[in-house]
């Protein structure tokens, strides 16, 4: 099976391994990047795709950057990231107070391990945004913008911002390199506003995408609105889905084939994990031979999602009253996790906010 893990481990097939010389898709990928300086009007999600090309979302001004890390030594050490105190690292390395920052996403690259940070610095339309290397050894460093090597894409139709239900940063909430394509969730100004777009890399420009609807079951109705707050990549029957989680929380299985411009697509909820919450993060992984997802959220801790049956269910199409579809655990031991990411195959990356309000990124077995 596909999930987000063995997605990068294709990644990595694509690396530059020491003295090898690099793959001619994987050259044709870098040199669609030029040499110039890259400013971030705002902090949203990363991504990661071949030959350490990390893509980061700039909501604010509807953009996606695709930038050369450089990071493309695989590596010799063995190594977790854990730092205490992350934020007020961060803080530090950035001249602010640990107040004046948020951490708004962290991918790790598949070739190196290190973890990457999004980060806003300053509050309000004056704000600013900085990207952040974590290394294996916890060292934290701020990735020059300048004379970068990078492109970009313009987002055609994103949120207006103008609704307090709709602010800009919903315009790009999750992205996720697959196959030649950068898949991109979020919120458009047309009147099915939850949005999924699949651009081609290296980008030329992008589409106005597919609309999505699903049956919110917490909810009892079909809902258009709503954007896909977080989504990975799963292999189902052979084809690749996404497991897409949204507010309040239902869990949807959309296949990638039915992304077609200006088309209106309609997923199936596999899973209601339980009203007034919102997923945070979402990875896939094996564990013992099975299949199971992992989600972060903001009321209910961090969910083990068991995927069997993930392929026959037929979905949620009426109201539900608490939780219903797939099953899943609630991991005691993992208490105010933020965000995560795979690791390696056994081990996720966490930033996790302390009961006194400190974070801390932290490596963990997957349970």
């Amino acid at each position: 099976m596909l999930h987000r893990f063995a997605a990068l481990l294709a990644l990595l097939a694509l690396a530059v391994i020491a003295g090898q010389p690099l793959a001619a898709e994987s050259a044709d990928l870098l040199d669609s990047l030029k040499p110039g300086s890259v400013q971030l009007r705002s902090a949203g999600p990363l991504a990661f795709g071949p030959q350490g090309i990390l893509f980061a979302a700039d909501p604010q001004a509807a953009a996606i950057y695709a930038i050369d890390t450089g990071d493309r030594a695989k590596a010799e050490s063995t190594d977790r990231p854990k730092v205490e105190g992350i934020d007020e690292k961060v803080a530090s390395l950035l001249g602010v107070e640990s107040k004046d920052i948020a951490i708004r996403d962290i991918a790790v690259n598949p070739i190196s391990g290190n973890t990457y940070l999004s980060v806003a610095r300053g509050k309000g339309p004056k704000g600013s945004a900085v990207l952040l290397r974590v290394s294996r050894a916890g060292k934290v460093t701020e990735l020059p913008m300048k004379e970068i090597k990078s492109s970009k894409v313009m987002i055609p139709n994103p949120t207006e911002g103008t609704n307090p239900r709709a602010p800009r940063q919903l315009a790009i909430t999750q992205m996720a390199y697959l196959n030649g394509r950068l898949l991109v969730a979020g919120m458009s100004n047309e009147e099915f506003s939850s949005n999924l777009r699949a651009i081609p890399f290296p980008f030329t420009k992008a589409d106005n995408g597919s609309s999505v609807g699903i049956f919110h079951g917490a909810h009892g109705g079909f809902e258009t609105k709503s954007p896909i707050r977080v989504f990975t990549v799963y292999k189902i029957d052979g084809e690749d889905n996404l497991l897409a989680g949204y507010q309040c929380t239902p869990l949807v299985r959309l296949p990638v084939k039915n992304l077609k411009p200006g088309e209106q697509i309609k997923g199936t909820t596999v899973a209601e994990l339980g009203n007034r919450n919102q997923p945070l993060s979402i990875i896939v992984y094996q564990k013992g031979g099975k299949d199971y997802a992992l989600i972060a959220n903001s009321s209910r801790g961090v969910m083990k999602v068991s995927l069997s049956g993930v392929d026959k269910i037929e979905g949620i199409a009426e109201r539900v009253n608490g939780t219903a579809g797939l099953k899943y655990d609630t991991i005691k031991d993992l208490k105010g996790v933020q965000k995560l990411d795979a690791f390696d195959k056994d081990h996720a990356v966490l930033l996790v906010r302390e009961t006194g309000g400190k974070m801390n990124l932290e490596t963990v077995e997957l349970p």
